[in-house]
């Protein structure tokens, strides 16, 4: 996926018993790596993409990710397009979406208290080992060695888009140029596929999308934004810790 994952699980059980949770995790990411890769010649999605297979022929994830980007495209108006930059693109929903399916593997194999970074993709459940909330620091986004909020959750998911660490990676889809206005997006809701795209959906969008996040907060998911003129906003309910 380009980025590198941490999987952190409370000792409640002994360590063979926690690796092989581990290993369960790390083989479906690897899954869904070799599935949804848009580097990887042989993967799904590029042998979709070079129509050597048809629609007929995907999996039953791939068309489970193609009817959720059709569904986010509708509900963002057009603003999450896994067709952005030309051919299918489903990065910007699978990688969240594989980590909330990580995250119910765990969870159903009896691991209630987990946390999953997936390159600032984040899912947790239950407790920190210390016996309070998991903490997450939202990185500053010009100052890496300081954080804009810090969140505290016993279960959800938190995901963040920005230009501050690789560059101009999301397009608007309306003008086909980089998106301008929000420096950083950052989604806390019950979902993370969800929240991943709204994220992605809102810098697309431009400052606009503050307002579109707004509306999102009557569905459970809170939002933080900075933009690019250094201006902060964040939604009544966002589970800051400070």
């Amino acid at each position: 996926m380009g980025t590198t994952v941490s999987i952190e699980l409370t000792p409640d059980r002994p360590d063979d018993e926690l690796r092989a949770l581990i290993a369960d995790v790390c083989g479906w990411l690897h899954e869904v790596d070799a599935r949804f890769s848009t580097y990887k010649a042989d993967s799904e999605v590029c042998r979709f993409r070079r129509k050597e297979i048809t629609h007929a022929d995907l999996s039953p994830d791939m068309r489970h990710v193609l009817d959720a980007c059709a569904d986010l495209w509708r509900d963002t108006d057009g603003y999450f397009d896994a067709y952005a930059t030309g051919p299918l693109d489903p990065s910007g929903y699978v990688k969240g979406w594989s980590v909330e399916v990580a995250s119910a593997r765990l969870l159903a194999k009896g691991s209630n208290s987990h946390y999953i970074n997936a390159g600032g993709d984040i899912r947790m459940r239950g407790h920190h080992p210390d016996g309070g909330p998991w903490r997450v620091g939202i990185r500053h986004p010009w100052e890496a060695d300081k954080v804009s909020w810090v969140l505290a959750l016993t279960d959800g998911a938190v995901a963040t888009s920005g230009t501050y660490e690789r560059g101009d990676h999301v397009v608007n889809p309306r003008t086909g140029k980089p998106a301008q206005g929000l420096r950083s997006v950052t989604v806390v809701g019950p979902d993370l596929a969800l929240a991943d795209a709204y994220a992605t959906a809102a810098l697309a969008m431009g400052e606009p999308g503050i307002a579109w996040l707004a509306k999102r907060a009557l569905d459970g998911y809170d939002s933080a934004v900075v933009t690019d003129d250094g201006r902060a906003f964040s939604s009544a309910n966002l589970p800051a810790a400070v």
